[in-house]
C-alpha cells in the first residue's frame, strides 16, 4: 500500500470494500478493490481470482481499465481505473424524464463495443446491468466493469451452461410497454433484444449492422475527445511529401515558404485541386476525367469501374455512356473517339467517411475512416463476403468483420484480402490456385482468417487474379495462388538460367515467402501483380518485373521468358516509387512525377499509338504545372492516374 493513499471508501459489496486511492507516483486517482480473501469461501475466492484473471485480458476504452493486484493484510487488493461519472444507474435516476434517443445510441453503441472486444477473448460477462456501468467524469464515456462473476469460456459452445439463476428469469419475464417517443427502428431492436426464443435474438455484430447503430457507431468520435470538423471539398495547403522531393529538398521546381504550397498558377488562375486522367480500351492517349470540384486522393480500377476517393472522404465513380448515346463509334471499331465519361458520387453514403476503396471485376470494397469494410455489385464468388452469393446494388458494412479495424483492402477478379491494424488478415471469395491463402481451393462467401506465418507481419496486401501478395512488415513479400511463369517469384532462384521444370513451382495454398533472387532480400516496398507478370519496387527505387514477357511487359526489348526477376534496367536513374500492372503491360511511376509504360500497345494500353514494346518510355500528361502522382491502378487493359499540382506561389504558413 506504500504506493498508494487512501482517500475514501465508495462502496461496500459482498466481496468486500471498494476505496477512491490516490496513487502517490502520478497523484492519479484511482480505485482500490480490497477483498478479504481468508473469511471468503472457495466459490468467493475463485471469483476474486476470476476477476483478476478477466481484467487482465482486457483492454478498451469502453472497459474499466486494470492496472494491478496484490496481497495486504490478508487480503487481496484490485487496482484499478476510477471513473469519476458514477453509475448509469444514478445518471439515470437523477432524470425526471426519459433519456432522449439520442443519448440513449450514444452509451448503447459503447456497450456493444466494449461487450464486442469481450466477447472475442471468449469472456461472459453475465451480470451487465446499469449499476455496473459506469462514466467518465463527463458524463460521456461509458465504462463496464464488475467482472467479478464473468466466466472465462473454454469454448463458444460452453456459452449456455451455468447460467446464473437471474437470466433465467429475465428470459421467463415480461417488461413494461417502451415509450412511443422513441423511433419504430428502436423499438423494434428492443424487442428482438428481447425475444424469449434465442434464435430470433439478433447476434451481437448484427446489432451492430443495424442503421441505427451504424450512425451512432459512425458519429461516436465527434463525441468523444475530439472536435468536430467540417468536410469541405475545397483547395487544401499540402506539405509535399518526401518522395516527390528532387535531391537537394527543392520541390518539384515549385517555389515554396515555411513548408506550403499554395494552389495557383503564375497567371492567378486557380490550380485543379488534382486531376485524374484514364487511357486504354480505345483511349490511346490520357483522357482527364470529370472531377465534380473535388480533390481525388486515391483510384482504382476494375472490369467496368472506375473509382476515386476524395480528400473529404466521399466515393467518386466514373462511368462510359450507354452504349449508342452521343457520338460513339460504330461496334467493332478497332480506335473509338475518346468517350465522355460521366462522374457522380456514390449514393448512400451520409455520414460515412471512405478512405480507400478497391475495384474487383463487376463489385468494389470501400473501406471507411473507423476501419469498416463496406462491398456492392456482382455478389456470385461470394466476393462481397455478406455471407451470401447475392447482388448488393447500395454499400453494405460486410458484417462479420465489425469486431476488427480494417487497415487495407484490395479485391481481385472474384476475390477480397483485409488486414486489420493487429495484422492479422482475411479473404473471401474464390477459391482456385489456392488464392485465398487458405490451404484449400474452397471458395468462401465471408471472411475467413488467413495463417500468416508467425515470423511475419502483414503490411499490405494485394489481390490478382488469380493470386495473392502480403507485403510485410519487414518489406518480405508472401504469396500464394497461381505462379503461373513465376509472376510470385517462388521458384528458388539466384541465376539465370530457368529452373528445371521438376523444380518450377505452378501454385501454391497458402502464403509463402518469395524464392526468387532479389525479391527474397526484403527490400521490396512496392508490389503489383498483373495477369501473368508483377513488378515490385526497393527501397532504393530500383524496379523489377517478373512473370511473362510474351509483349515485352517485363521491360526488356527482348520477348525472352526468363523466371528470374529482371531489373528494369531503362529506368536507372529514375527513382520508381509506385508500379502498376495491366493483363500485358506496366506502368512505373517516378519520384518527380514521370509516368513511364511498356509492354503490348494495343487498344491504348500504353497512353499513346504504339505496338508492343519492351522499352519504357514517358506518358505525356496535359500538365503546365509541376506535379506529383498520388495514385494509379491498372485493370485489364485500362489504366487509371490521379495527379495532383504543385503551386508555384508561396502563401504563409
Amino acid at each position: 500500500m506504500e504506493k498508494y493513499q487512501k482517500m475514501k471508501v465508495v462502496g461496500r459489496g459482498a466481496f468486500g470494500i471498494v476505496h477512491l486511492c490516490l496513487r502517490k507516483a502520478d497523484q492519479k486517482l484511482v480505485i482500490l478493490k480490497q477483498i478479504p480473501v481468508e473469511q471468503m469461501t472457495k466459490d468467493e475466492r475463485l471469483a476474486a481470482q476470476n476477476e483478476c484473471q478477466v481484467l487482465k485480458l482486457l483492454n478498451h476504452p469502453n472497459i474499466i481499465e486494470y492496472y494491478e493486484n496484490f496481497l495486504e493484510d490478508k487480503a487481496l487488493m484490485i487496482a484499478m481505473e476510477y471513473a469519476p461519472g458514477g453509475t448509469l444507474a444514478e445518471y439515470i435516476q437523477k432524470r425526471n424524464s426519459l433519456l432522449d434517443e439520442e443519448t440513449i445510441l450514444h452509451f448503447f453503441v459503447q456497450i456493444l463495443l466494449a461487450l464486442h472486444h469481450v466477447h472475442n477473448k471468449l469472456i461472459l460477462h453475465r451480470d451487465l446491468k446499469t449499476q455496473n456501468i459506469l462514466l467518465d467524469k463527463y458524463q460521456m464515456i461509458v465504462k463496464i466493469g464488475d467482472f467479478g462473476i464473468s466466466k472465462i469460456l473454454s469454448s463458444k459452445s460452453k456459452a449456455y451452461t451455468n447460467l446464473p439463476a437471474l437470466v433465467l428469469k429475465i428470459m421467463s419475464g415480461t417488461f413494461a410497454p417502451i415509450s412511443d417517443q422513441y423511433s419504430p427502428e428502436l423499438r423494434q431492436l428492443i424487442l428482438s433484444m428481447l425475444s424469449l426464443d434465442p434464435s430470433k435474438r439478433p447476434q451481437l455484430s448484427e446489432i451492430m449492422a443495424q442503421p441505427i447503430c451504424i450512425r451512432a457507431l459512425l458519429n461516436l468520435y465527434t463525441d468523444i475527445g475530439s472536435v468536430k470538423m467540417r468536410r469541405i471539398e475545397k483547395p487544401l495547403s499540402t506539405v509535399a511529401p518526401a518522395s516527390h522531393r528532387r535531391a537537394g529538398g527543392r520541390v518539384n521546381s515549385a517555389r515554396s515558404r515555411g513548408g506550403f504550397l499554395a494552389h495557383s498558377s503564375k497567371s492567378g488562375i486557380p490550380l485543379p485541386l488534382s486531376t485524374v486522367y484514364t487511357w486504354g480500351s480505345g483511349i490511346t492517349s490520357p483522357l482527364r476525367l470529370p472531377m465534380l470540384n473535388t480533390e481525388v486522393v486515391q483510384v482504382s480500377a476494375g472490369r467496368t469501374q472506375k473509382a476515386g476517393v476524395t480528400r473529404s472522404g466521399r466515393l467518386i465513380m466514373w462511368e462510359a455512356p450507354p452504349v449508342g448515346a452521343g457520338d460513339a463509334s460504330l461496334p467493332g471499331s478497332m480506335e473509338q473517339t475518346q468517350p465522355q465519361f460521366i462522374s457522380r458520387f456514390l449514393e448512400g453514403q451520409s455520414g460515412v467517411a471512405i478512405k480507400h476503396v478497391s475495384c474487383g471485376d463487376l463489385f468494389t470494397a470501400c473501406l471507411t475512416d473507423r476501419g469498416i469494410i463496406m462491398s456492392f455489385g456482382n455478389g456470385s464468388n461470394g466476393c462481397l463476403g455478406h455471407g451470401t452469393f447475392n447482388d448488393v446494388t447500395q454499400p453494405k458494412i460486410v458484417e462479420a468483420l465489425l469486431g476488427y479495424e480494417i487497415a487495407q483492402v484490395s479485391c481481385g477478379a472474384s476475390h477480397v484480402l483485409a488486414a486489420t491494424n493487429d495484422r492479422e488478415v482475411f479473404s473471401w471469395g474464390r477459391g482456385d490456385n489456392g488464392r485465398l491463402g487458405l490451404k484449400t481451393q474452397e471458395s468462401h462467401n465471408s471472411p475467413q482468417q488467413v495463417n500468416v506465418p508467425s515470423e511475419h507481419e502483414a503490411q499490405k496486401v494485394l489481390c490478382g487474379i488469380d493470386c495473392s501478395m502480403i507485403l510485410t512488415t519487414r518489406n518480405h513479400i508472401l504469396a500464394c495462388g497461381s505462379n503461373r511463369f513465376n509472376k510470385l517469384g517462388l521458384d528458388n532462384l539466384t541465376a539465370a538460367e530457368d529452373p528445371h521444370p521438376s523444380s518450377q513451382v505452378e501454385e501454391v495454398h497458402i502464403f509463402t515467402p518469395v524464392q526468387s533472387y532479389p525479391l527474397n532480400e526484403g527490400n521490396i516496398v512496392h508490389v503489383d501483380v498483373g495477369t501473368a507478370h508483377s513488378a515490385a519496387t526497393t527501397e532504393a527505387g530500383e524496379c523489377y518485373t517478373f512473370g511473362s514477357n510474351q509483349h515485352g511487359q517485363l521491360g526488356t526489348s527482348t520477348r525472352h521468358n526468363n523466371r528470374l526477376p529482371y531489373l528494369v534496367s531503362d529506368l536507372r536513374g529514375v527513382k520508381v516509387t509506385m508500379v502498376a500492372c495491366g493483363d500485358a503491360f506496366t506502368v512505373a511511376i517516378g519520384a518527380e512525377g514521370e509516368v513511364y509504360t511498356w509492354g503490348k500497345g494495343a487498344r491504348g494500353r500504353l497512353g499513346r499509338k504504339e505496338e508492343d514494346t519492351g522499352i519504357p518510355k514517358q506518358v505525356q500528361l496535359v500538365e503546365s504545372n509541376p506535379y506529383f502522382v498520388t495514385s494509379v491502378a491498372c485493370c485489364h487493359g485500362n489504366t487509371l492516374l490521379a495527379v495532383k499540382p504543385l503551386g508555384d506561389e508561396s502563401i504563409p504558413r
